[in-house]
């Protein structure tokens, strides 16, 4: 068993994490879920596709201090890594990357200005953790600059009142897997990377309210984690704050106005810097 780590000083306060999600090229936000490997298949549900580049955005955050963030890109096509490249050169070790991260192209992206990468499914195979290639990426890159990417679904069944099970799904959130996202999982991958990063994939994309289970239980991790699904006001991010005990972050995606959502991002801008007073 992985010694438990110390609880990091740095995550006591909440922190709003912004994102940049990146589909053909485009800043999309896209439904969790209905992105699809098959070509000729259903295209997948948008909420939103920006008129900006990536740059844009970048440079935002970077304009408003804020550390952190993630570029994923849902699909790592040539005009998706363009875009994400110049992401991270508009906003130097301000910023991860994510999608299609192996560890033969990780350090491409820290010498391109990523703070870290994030990663899923490289570190997957038939269903269960490989840790052979965790290992190489922490060789490649080192523990202090990997993410791992434990977003994850709901096990059906769970009765009214029980505890529900959340098991990790891979390829754009289209494959499950064996490892189910508990404090035992989060204690003992702890020591082999430097963040979490847990999108709730049934709420994702949907505005209808966060994950509260998961929440709960994300806040027993001994390292930074950021929860991502279903965050629609303030009032959410206050929930996460209190089910978190400070020490869960989060990300809004489609409820923002700067993506087409209802929450004025100056607002949660504002929120987020009086958190940091605490």
């Amino acid at each position: 068993l992985v010694q438990q780590l110390p609880q990091c000083c740095d995550c006591v306060v909440m922190k709003f994490r912004p994102c940049i999600d990146i589909h053909e090229g485009i800043v999309k936000q896209i439904v969790g879920g209905t992105l699809k490997d098959d070509p000729d298949g259903e295209k997948p549900v948008t909420n939103f596709a920006a008129t900006q580049p990536s740059t844009f955005f970048a440079e935002r955050y970077r304009d408003d201090g804020l550390m952190g963030g993630h570029v994923v890109m849902l699909g790592a096509t040539p005009e998706s890594k363009k875009a994400a490249l110049a992401a991270l050169a508009a906003y130097p070790n301000g910023l991860q990357v994510g999608g299609g991260v192996t560890a033969e192209n990780a350090r491409e992206y820290l010498d391109a200005g990523a703070s870290h990468v994030i990663v899923t499914s490289y570190v997957f195979h038939g269903g269960v953790l490989d840790s052979a290639r965790l290992q190489g990426l922490i060789d490649s890159v080192g523990r202090d600059k990997l993410v791992l990417d434990l977003s994850c679904r709901r096990v059906a069944g769970t009765k009214e009142g029980e505890q529900p099970t959340y098991k990790v799904v891979t390829d754009r959130w289209q494959n499950w897997t064996e490892l189910e996202v508990n404090e035992k999982t989060l204690q003992d991958l702890a020591a082999h990377c430097d963040e979490f990063l847990v999108h709730g994939v049934d709420v994702e994309g949907l505005q209808s309210g966060i994950e509260e289970p998961l929440v709960k239980m994300l806040a027993s991790s001994p390292i930074p984690v950021t929860y991502a699904g279903g965050v629609r006001s303030l009032g959410d991010m206050e929930r996460i704050r209190e089910l978190g005990a400070g020490r869960v972050d989060a990300t809004i995606g489609s409820a923002l106005d700067i993506f087409g959502g209802p929450l004025p991002y100056t607002d949660v801008i504002a929120w987020h810097n009086e958190q940091q007073k605490f």
